[in-house]
């Protein structure tokens, strides 16, 4: 395979999977998910203790992260080869 063909190829599924719009949904939940995790579980849960809060945010954002890497490992695995047969039979 010429390696036009696989640059082509690797554009094809990033633009399928929308890998751009994960990127920038998970940048903005890692900033967004622990700051609003710290200031509603110090209002609300830790009754304004600042140490509670902070591990809560810590684990939310730790959360978020695992769940990216997550959904980057299923995104790069290959269909599995029924699901292609299953496709062609379709069409």
């Amino acid at each position: 395979m010429s390696e036009q063909a696989k640059a082509s190829n690797i554009t094809e599924q990033t633009a399928k999977g929308g890998v751009l719009l994960k990127l920038i949904a998970f940048s903005l939940s890692l900033g967004i998910v622990p700051i609003s995790s710290y200031f509603l579980s110090e209002k609300y849960v830790w009754n304004g203790n600042s140490n509670y809060a902070a591990i809560t945010a810590v684990l939310a954002a730790n959360v978020v992260l695992v769940v990216y890497i997550i959904v980057s490992i299923l995104e790069d695995r290959p269909p599995s080869p029924s699901a292609s047969t299953d496709r062609k039979k379709n069409e």
